[in-house]
């Protein structure tokens, strides 16, 4: 994944082993999944259940890539680096190998990658390829930091190690909703997109060219079945059909993306053995660890997002003044918090108990809590009656989490009626988005800041998917609109399965992210990780969710920019001290700059210092 994250790594080649780094940043297109994903409902699982563990090459071992079995020779010996064919050229003995005592002894078999050869001192015994740019042991991309290179792969490379695996192949399936959903078309109504599903099938079958033009996998190509769903993305009847059609007719190894409103179609899928990447909504932790290694999701679970929250609120807003209300009133008053949430089922109420659990360990109460569907018939009265209790409970300052629409109804009808509190975005989907933020009442909205996921953005023109399909194929893509949103998948799996290397198996994934560093850190991007990093409290074991960042930011309603869909208009979401992120633990006591343009970003037009990458022709394809 080429994400822009942090200062670029020091690539001597008389440098120490590199981290797992290796596989690319993950952040800034993971961070725009976290813009579209529609994930409203969750649920809950089980018990912990894994399977047996990887077998991990001992680094001193013959089939090591460790070179210590290599001869003093250096004429012309070969050694079989894992599957790796090298010939020596002045790579010295062992003896003389100053860092080969630093080698990681927990790559699985198969894989080099470029810091990890200098360590053991076999950089210059591999061919990396025209893919590599050698004087800095990285793939030739036009992103601030591209992954490292990895040793081409040649030989036996296991065949059918797991369902959907075969010698050449890996069966994925990519989920897409109906083209003629309403409840898909009234959540994202006010988005211009006129993509249709055959412009995403071609331009996620082109990412993947460019994908497996770059990335090493083993000998394997992406065999890649496009799947429309038959049923609304609410429907868990035809989610659960289509998951056992998926399952029966294509035996894939891993699906793509699912139903949003449901999770009927991932408990059906994992029950049959079958992987899923963000196949739907989050689910409670239970559930990951009962399926566990076969879901994985790309944002944070609901009790990591509730621990963010809590910790912003205790300690940025609890006891001080409502200063960025409406009302002036409200500005020289304590805080008086009011929650609006959406319920989508028992798991959601259960959440919201969880968080207000979490906030009273700060001494933070809750003078009103109202709970609301997302219901087009009944919305409008649900605002009305929301709106009086909140004036009604002298709330000053409303924490949000809901839908992208409901805000628009909600600050309609608190203009009506003539109150004017903060509004606190807490985990709102797609309300942190400036082409979403623009359909709500604007003089409600100017009194909006919160934490996001998301990050500041970078010129559309020079970064993310779209301009580098435009760069490798000479022109835009077919799903321009919505090629942000398809390429998180194909992002996160090729640096992965890289790492993984010729034995794909579904316990082999979860061992190379577990064994990963977490990506690097950025204004332009989150950090993410999966597994157990040390991020998050003992009582969350193993993390099967990527992102673990937030950032704060404000509504500025006045700003000109460029939204998510590349249309200038007015309002822009502003990030915060130049779009500074937090990882648990991190938000500070002192007050964070708001409402300040001079200390905030909306959208970086020039790349942030340390960020700027190289610009390199495009290889041929399979190049």
């Amino acid at each position: 994944m080429e994400s822009a994250q942090g200062e670029p790594e020091d690539n001597n080649r008389s440098g120490t082993s590199a981290t797992l780094r290796k596989w690319g940043p993950l952040g800034l297109l993971i961070a725009i999944v976290a813009v579209i994903i529609i994930v409203i409902a969750t649920s809950s699982g089980g018990n912990d259940d894994t399977e047996d563990q990887p077998t991990v090459p001992d680094s001193s071992s013959s089939e090591s890539t460790d070179s210590s079995s290599e001869s003093t020779d250096s004429s012309s010996s070969s050694d079989d680096t894992d599957g790796i064919e090298t010939t020596e050229k002045s790579g010295a003995p062992v003896e003389e190998c100053p860092t080969v005592s630093d080698a990681r002894d927990n790559l699985l078999s198969g894989v080099m990658f470029y810091s990890e050869a200098v360590t053991r001192c076999i950089v210059d015994d591999i061919e990396w390829g025209e893919r590599c740019d050698e004087e800095i042991g990285r793939l030739k991309l036009p992103t601030p930091l591209p992954p490292e290179c990895f040793a081409p792969f040649e030989g036996d490379n296991g065949g059918a190690t797991a369902p959907g695996v075969t010698e050449d192949s890996i069966n994925i399936v990519y989920w897409r909703w109906m083209e003629n959903d309403f409840i898909l078309k009234y959540i994202t109504g006010p988005i211009a997109n006129d993509d249709t599903n055959a412009d995403a099938e071609a331009s996620l079958r082109g990412m993947i060219e460019y994908y497996e033009t770059y990335y090493e996998t083993y000998g394997r190509s992406i065999n890649l079945i496009f799947y429309e769903g038959t049923g609304l993305i609410s429907d868990e009847v035809s989610a659960r059909a289509d998951a056992v059609k998926i399952a029966e007719e294509y035996d894939p190894f891993m699906v793509w993306n699912g139903p949003t409103l449901t999770n009927a179609f991932e408990n059906e899928l994992t029950s049959r053995g079958i992987a899923c990447l963000s196949c739907g909504p989050a689910q409670q932790i239970d559930y990951y660890r009962e399926v566990d290694p076969l879901s994985w999701a790309f944002g944070m679970s609901a009790a990591q997002g509730t621990m963010l929250a809590s910790e912003y609120i205790g300690k940025q807003l609890a006891g001080r003044n409502a200063v960025y209300a409406g009302d002036v009133d409200y500005q020289t008053q304590p805080r008086v918090f009011g929650r609006l949430w959406i319920e989508t089922g028992e798991a959601s109420a259960d959440q919201n108990i969880e968080f207000e659990e979490a906030l009273a360990e700060y001494n933070v109460g809750i003078a009103e809590s109202v709970a609301y569907a997302l219901d087009p018939a009944t919305l409008q009265e649900t605002a009305a009656s929301a709106i009086a209790k909140f004036k009604s409970a002298g709330v000053t300052t409303i924490l949000l989490s809901g839908d992208p629409i409901s805000p628009r109804d909600f600050t309609q009808e608190a203009t009506a009626q003539g109150y004017y509190p903060e509004w606190v975005h807490i985990s709102s989907v797609l309300a942190d988005t400036n082409i979403f933020a623009r359909t709500y009442d604007q003089e409600q909205w100017s009194n909006a800041f919160g934490i996001t996921a998301l990050a500041a953005r970078v010129d559309p023109t020079v970064s993310g998917a779209p301009f580098l399909y435009k760069w490798f194929f000479g022109e835009a893509a077919p799903a321009d609109d919505s090629l942000a949103v398809i390429d998180p998948w194909p992002a996160t799996f090729y640096p992965i399965i890289q790492g993984i290397g010729p034995e794909l198996t579904h316990q082999n994934w979860r061992y190379a992210l577990n064994e990963a560093d977490p990506t690097r850190r950025s204004v332009i991007g989150s950090s993410f990780s999966w597994g157990e990093k040390g991020r998050w409290p003992e009582s969350m074991e193993y993390d099967f969710f990527g992102n673990d960042e937030i950032t704060v930011f404000w509504w500025d309603s006045t700003k000109e920019g460029i939204d998510e869909t590349d249309v200038v208009g007015e309002g822009m979401y502003q990030f915060a001290d130049g779009g500074k992120r937090y990882l648990p633990g991190e938000i500070p006591e002192d007050d964070i700059s708001l409402f300040d343009r001079t200390t905030s970003i909306d959208i970086y037009m020039e790349w942030p210092e340390g960020e700027q990458p190289a610009f390199y022709d495009p290889l041929p394809s399979g190049g």
